[in-house]
């Protein structure tokens, strides 16, 4: 299938949200998403971004029923590890459900891997959650390991009540 994969401009804030929304509704956790169009475009396309995007398209003739021709894409940033150096950080892998199966995950995946040693990082991280074997199994194919199993690491998050919490207390 012919698709180009780019890198994601303001304009592309709306389709990246309905694709977000997509993934939040497969994955079981719509009604936690706090973040809005407006927020994607302040966080990802300032003067200093939070976050990069890349987009992957179709051209015309292959959009989708709804007449999308943006049909995946992929959040990412630049993290530390202080064992390894810089890394990149994929936050979100999504192609819609009717484009799988044609590499499209695998290019934008391999384009963030890209971007990355491009900026001098050695590993690229991610999250998965553990009932998705599909996924589970697409990026062990791609050479990733699960280090939660393998190194015994924990993913950890502090938010909403704990995080003010954290922040509001004296050092």
């Amino acid at each position: 299938m012919d698709f180009t994969i780019r890198a994601a401009i303001l304009e592309d804030c709306k389709d990246i949200m309905r694709m977000m929304s997509e993934l939040t509704e497969y994955e079981k956790i719509a009604d936690q998403v706090t973040i809005t169009q407006k927020d994607l475009e302040q966080d990802g396309f300032s003067q200093s971004p939070f976050f990069h995007a890349i987009i992957a398209e179709v051209p015309e003739q292959h959009k989708t029923k709804d007449g999308h021709t943006k049909i995946g894409y992929s959040v990412y940033c630049y993290t530390y590890s202080t064992w390894k150096g810089r890394a990149v950080y994929m936050e979100d892998l999504y192609v819609m459900p009717e484009f799988r199966g044609k590499g499209i995950g695998k290019a934008l995946m391999s384009k963030v891997a890209q971007l990355g040693r491009a900026s001098g990082c050695t590993q690229l991280s991610f999250t998965v959650v553990n009932w998705n074997k599909t996924a589970l199994d697409f990026y062990q194919k791609q050479g990733s390991m699960d280090v939660t199993s393998d190194l015994g690491y924990h993913y950890m998050c502090c938010s909403g009540d704990a995080f003010q919490k954290m922040a509001n207390r004296d050092c």
